[in-house]
């Protein structure tokens, strides 16, 4: 019965078999296009030397913002959030860590993931060595550790080197949950050879790579203990590494003196000044500082604080101590992270363009001219100060004061070449960038232009959108990024009400009589009828200019105007006449000439649930024998009915609709005879139709929960009989499409949550899933309109616009190019134009050769002996192999030992034990262990007395498993005397084994293997002396640390009272 069952409804589907439709290879889901900036955006970096700006999402992307309109983003295979993200600066790559510590090397020449290094322990700070392969990362347990970036393969290796907490912080008894390592600052002008560690604790340590040993040491317990307060982030205040700004978890902000190139010190440096710009009364921690060095009183500290919307530029000069001068930037949101993008000091004043980029938790970008910062602060405390620098929202350029509200995605592929691509190239030079940060060529401007626009049927791609004010802009999206062609913005005595200009809801585009209308919230149906294409008759490409005074009049023949009741939902032309369906929130459906601009009728379609229109479709069906012209409507509750396109009047006497309705969002007749795309370029979509419309024509209405497709000629008659439905029990549909293949037609389904489902239509079968990384669908609040915009063209691509932030293409089709120059529009990085160094390493910051006299003044005193900076530049290819050298050595074996039994613990833990053999173990070689120890490198401090400890906890843990290999031992003597039975049982010693006669050779396998036992016990027991040894030593020492430390305490508080 249930075979039988199956046969019927194989038998059962119109149109012949679903082999002569859409098949899954026909079909290729996939994102062909990111513009602007992504959503979830919360961290900044920035490559100088290529002028590269990167953002971080808390999904995993990586959006890459290069020179000349180039974009590009990068997606990892792991949806985690980013906590570190760092350019090797003028490498090519790019290295990002997740929250999972997973270390990600990115090849921005090939746009791809090259490597992931998985880190074992909490990554708590990162910080590439620049000019040299490698980088260090501190962890939660305040070890630093060094890796090395290949070459030819770009793998992350982990260098034997290694700066533990210990070496580097000497404090174990003041161990505590404040270990982990905040910050990691390569010393200015010596990079190479000093690194600044910042600790959670606010210890800081100044550390010797050559030597491994640290240089200073401060900043500890008994120097910030007033205050319960937390270490967050640092950063260098001065060019030659003498001074370091940290910030803490209670708001404050510490300046200390760190000696620079050429000094040694293990003495405790002084606080030299504390900044106090507000933060500490509110108790906000602060979470990222930014210095800019500036010649003469410029130098500044950009400050932010957690969860806070105001970001602080302090000066820092002779003048800091007498009179702090700061300026407070309002930032529209609380603050996420911050990035300065300076101009070289070489490029013309004229391009020179500085910015201070601003990412807010909503991962809005921000931006302030960094130019008028200083301009500020120079001059605030003049006679007349300057304004307060302007902030500016970096967003789509599809319009400076509105949102989009409605689009229009138009696909030409028989369109000619109007511009070739290098016109296209200088376009993309020429048009406005999207960062205000980038340069613009003298002849471009930020005008919108239809000066080289031939027409909607003569560009490849047209992107028509309407806006929250009103505005229909008119772009061309032929390459990866929108250019502007046309603006269109009527105020008419009509138009204008008390509420100002309505945000536009609907638009319909017929290409065969070159008609644009468009509805808005109050009603307003504007009719905009274009002159004959193409609009420039001369062959010339003029970009972006002549706009102004030519206006819209070369492209705009007449606009003409209705107005109807409640807000236009839906419009749609029908092909046979010269009539106009539009359709609105409160149930009415208005029958329009166009030539006249007239209303012919207007009906008002009541509803229990949700009056509201979603679509219109004219058609042509038989009725009782006789040919009509019906027009198809659907409802917001998913009724769907036929009206008389003449007279207005229902023909069937019920409306369809589903027993449980949900809110509907598209409606299409299948296999009609008219146009009912609402694309407009339909020539191409029509030869297609011709050879694919064998089936009876049907009805598909598309809900949030549920897809039906119905019998148009039931429809019409008002029978409810459903040939197909799709139920979805997932995240609600968003969006709903057609497209129009080679073999068939198929069905775009996008979720709320990014899926996006390609169907076979009618049978709604599956083909293809994929999913968008970082869409988020969110229904609008009543009488609102919804954030993300959704367009589709006839042949699949649909167009998604988030906001003003972020524009999304993805395509269905496989093979098809839908942007011209997409490759060199993504390339932000060109290995060609890499900056040569001439063999030097410096540092960023040191950008003066010498320190100005009396820099930061009497707050930063220096020593009375005046000194330069010592700027002598070192060779790159000497200093990489020297850092070979050192970081090839391990510098302190003890805690490798740790360290890579701890990262090698889940992985090669019982190859070590099948692989270790007790023979190898010699107790009594004191001389041989002393010999040992003069070998490696020698300890500071407490160091010594605390590798005894370490090593008695490794010989227990060792004593445990010669325990265990003592009872293998017993056991395999066991199971080989057993294997020797079976294979020799025939001889003559297993014949008086068998009959209880003890054999030679077993008798000397026995007593050899009893005196191996005796000899691995005495050797057990040797072991455990020594561990019981060692304990004690370690318990002893430890007492008279506790005991010397708090003498310690006593004699300070002593000499305080």
């Amino acid at each position: 019965m249930f075979v039988k069952k199956l046969v019927e409804i194989a038998a059962k589907k119109p149109g012949g078999s679903s082999l002569e439709g859409l098949r899954a290879n026909d079909v290729e889901p996939r994102v062909v296009l990111h513009y602007g900036v992504p959503s979830g955006s919360h961290l900044f970096a920035y490559d100088p030397f290529h002028k590269i700006l990167a953002v971080s999402t808390k999904d995993g992307r990586i959006k890459l913002f290069g020179k000349d309109q180039t974009q590009c983003l990068l997606v990892s295979v792991e949806a985690s959030t980013s906590k570190f993200l760092e350019f090797v600066q003028n490498q090519g790559l790019l290295l990002n860590v997740n929250t999972k510590n997973q270390i990600e090397v990115w090849d921005l020449e090939k746009k791809c993931l090259s490597h992931v290094h998985v880190f074992n322990g909490e990554i708590t700070s990162f910080r590439v060595m620049q000019h040299t392969p490698y980088f260090y990362v501190g962890d939660s347990s305040g070890n630093v550790s060094v890796l090395k970036i290949e070459h030819d393969s770009n793998h992350v290796i982990q260098m034997d080197y290694t700066i533990p907490y210990l070496a580097s912080n000497g404090s174990p008894v003041e161990s505590s949950d404040d270990t982990s390592v905040v910050s990691i600052l390569p010393q200015p002008t010596a990079e190479s050879k000093r690194i600044l560690l910042v600790f959670s604790s606010g210890f800081i340590t100044l550390w010797d790579i050559k030597e491994s040993k640290p240089v200073l040491k401060t900043g500890g317990y008994g120097m910030v203990r007033q205050d319960a307060k937390k270490a967050t982030c640092a950063c260098w205040v001065c060019p030659s590494g003498s001074r370091v700004s940290v910030g803490y978890s209670n708001g404050d902000i510490l300046i200390w003196s760190i000696p620079s190139k050429g000094e040694s010190s293990t003495e405790s440096s002084a606080m030299v000044c504390k900044l106090n710009l507000g933060y500490k009364s509110e108790k906000t921690p602060i979470t990222s500082l930014k210095w800019v060095y500036a010649e003469g009183k410029a130098s500044r500290v950009y400050v932010i604080g957690s969860s806070s919307n105001l970001l602080q530029v302090v000066l820092l000069n002779e003048q800091t101590e007498t009179r702090m001068v700061k300026l407070g930037l309002h930032v529209s949101e609380p603050c996420a992270d911050m990035e300065l993008i300076i101009a070289d000091g070489n490029e013309q004043s004229k391009h020179k363009m500085d910015y201070l980029f601003v990412l807010g938790k909503s991962g809005r970008v921000y931006a302030y001219d960094d130019y008028m910062i200083e301009k500020y602060l120079i001059q605030s405390q003049s006679k007349s100060p300057p304004s307060l620098p302007k902030e500016t929202v970096v967003k789509l350029p599809f319009s400076d004061s509105s949102s989009i509200t409605v689009g229009k995605f138009l696909t030409n592929p028989s369109h000619l070449l109007n511009l070739s691509d290098e016109d296209y190239a200088q376009l993309a030079k020429d048009s406005a960038p999207f960062l205000p940060s980038q340069t613009v060529s003298k002849e471009g401007s930020r005008s919108s232009s239809s000066a080289h626009f031939p027409g909607f049927t003569k560009v490849k791609n047209v992107y028509i959108t309407g806006h929250s004010d009103g505005t229909i802009g008119v772009w061309d999206m032929t390459c990866p990024f929108p250019i502007p062609v046309l603006s269109l913005k009527e105020q008419t005595d009509l138009d204008t009400s008390s509420r100002g200009s309505a945000a536009l809801t609907a638009l319909h585009y017929d290409s065969n009589t070159r008609l644009l209308v468009s509805g808005d919230q109050n009603g307003m149906v504007r009719l905009y009828r274009f002159k004959p294409e193409p609009y420039l008759t001369e062959n010339s490409f003029i970009p972006f200019q002549g706009s102004s005074k030519k206006g819209n009049n070369h492209i705009v023949q007449s606009v003409k105007y209705i107005k109807l009741t409640g807000s236009i939902t839906c419009i749609q032309k029908s092909q046979n006449s010269k009539h106009l369906a539009i359709g609105s929130d409160q149930g009415h459906v208005s029958l329009v000439d166009i030539e006249e601009a007239t209303v012919l009728y207007t009906k008002h379609i009541a509803s229990d649930i949700c009056a509201g229109i979603i679509s219109l479709q004219f058609e042509s069906c038989s009725v009782q024998g006789f040919e009509k012209n019906v027009l198809v409507v659907a409802m917001r509750d998913s009724s769907v009915f036929a009206l008389d396109s003449d007279t207005g009047n229902m023909i069937g006497t019920n409306m369809i609709k589903p027993k449980k309705p949900f809110k509907a969002l598209f409606m299409q007749i299948l296999d009609g005879t008219q146009d009912s795309s609402g694309n407009g370029i339909d020539v191409s979509r029509e030869s297609i139709v011709e050879d694919i419309s064998i089936r009876q024509p049907s009805v598909l209405i598309c809900s949030e929960k549920a897809i039906y497709i119905y019998s148009l000629v039931h429809v019409v008659q008002g029978v409810k009989k459903i040939l197909h439905k799709k139920k979805f029990s997932s995240s609600p549909i968003c969006s709903a499409s057609i497209f129009y293949g080679t073999s068939g037609v198929g069905l775009t389904l996008v979720f709320s949550d990014g899926t996006v489902e390609i169907r076979s239509l009618p049978e709604l079968s599956l083909l293809k899933q994929t999913s968008i990384r970082g869409f988020t669908y969110t229904s609008p609040k009543p009488n609102s309109l919804p954030d993300i915009t959704i367009s589709a063209s006839w042949d699949g691509d649909l167009v998604m616009v988030n906001g003003d932030d972020e524009l999304i293409v993805s395509s269905v089709l496989p093979q098809k190019d839908i942007f011209r120059l997409t490759d060199s529009l993504s390339r932000v990085y060109k290995k060609d134009n890499a900056v040569c160094h001439e063999g030097i390493i410096t540092s960023g910051v040191a950008s003066s050769p010498k320190e100005k006299k009396g820099m930061f003044g009497s707050v930063f005193k220096t020593k009375s002996k005046q000194r330069t900076i010592d700027t002598e530049t070192e060779s790159t290819k000497e200093t990489v192999e020297e850092l070979s050298k050192i970081f090839s050595t391990a510098n302190f074996p003890w805690n490798n030992n740790v360290e890579s039994s701890r990262e090698s613990n889940a992985v090669i833990r019982v190859d070590n034990e099948e692989e270790m053999d007790i023979d190898d173990i010699d107790i009594d070689d004191d001389d041989h262990q002393h010999q040992q120890q003069q070998e490696q490198p020698k300890e500071q401090g407490l160091l010594s007395g605390l590798s005894k400890q370490k090593l008695a906890n490794t010989f227990s843990t060792f004593k445990g498993k010669l325990k265990q290999m003592k009872a293998k031992n017993e056991k395999s003597i066991v199971t080989n005397e057993e294997k020797h039975e079976e294979k020799n049982g025939t001889t003559v010693d297993q014949i008086k084994k068998k009959y209880g006669f003890a054999s030679s050779d077993d008798m000397g396998a026995a007593k050899m293997a009893q005196a191996k036992l005796q000899d691995n016990q005495k050797k057990l027991q040797g072991i455990s002396l020594k561990t019981t040894e060692m304990e004690d030593t370690a318990k002893s020492f430890s007492s008279t640390a506790k005991e010397l430390l708090s003498a310690v305490e006593f004699n300070r508080q002593s000499s305080k009272s």
